[in-house]
């Protein structure tokens, strides 16, 4: 049975080696999950409905230190996905020299148009 030409799958094929990654996207995916993720468990603490008794500026100082850290922690992990997501997102548009070659401009190329002085 060939599902191929339904679905696009080709049963027998070789897989495709994975692309070379770069690193600068993985460190820059990885500290925006990392962000992302502060933000998230920021938004959950801020949602509690009392206070503690010892809840002053210092402990809420290293409660945040906590959370980031924890939040780096779980970016790390990779079990979320979201940094996988925009490296595979971006990783094509990153390994594309077409889309990432900075424009080059020839100086001289257009000459400036010269104003009549005659009135």
């Amino acid at each position: 049975m060939d599902i191929g030409t339904t679905t696009g799958i080709a049963l027998n094929a070789a897989p495709k080696a994975a692309p070379a990654r770069d690193p600068a996207l993985e460190k820059a995916a990885k500290a925006f999950e990392s962000i992302f993720l502060r933000q998230m468990i920021g938004a959950m603490r801020a949602s509690s409905i009392s206070e503690g008794i010892f809840d002053n500026s210092a402990t809420e100082q290293f409660r945040d230190m906590a959370d980031a850290k924890t939040a780096e922690n779980m970016a790390n992990t990779g079990k979320f996905g979201i940094a996988e997501m925009l490296i595979r997102q971006f990783g094509a548009r990153v390994s594309d020299p077409a889309l990432t070659a900075k424009p080059t401009i020839a100086l001289g190329a257009a000459t400036p148009v010269e104003k009549d002085s005659t009135p």
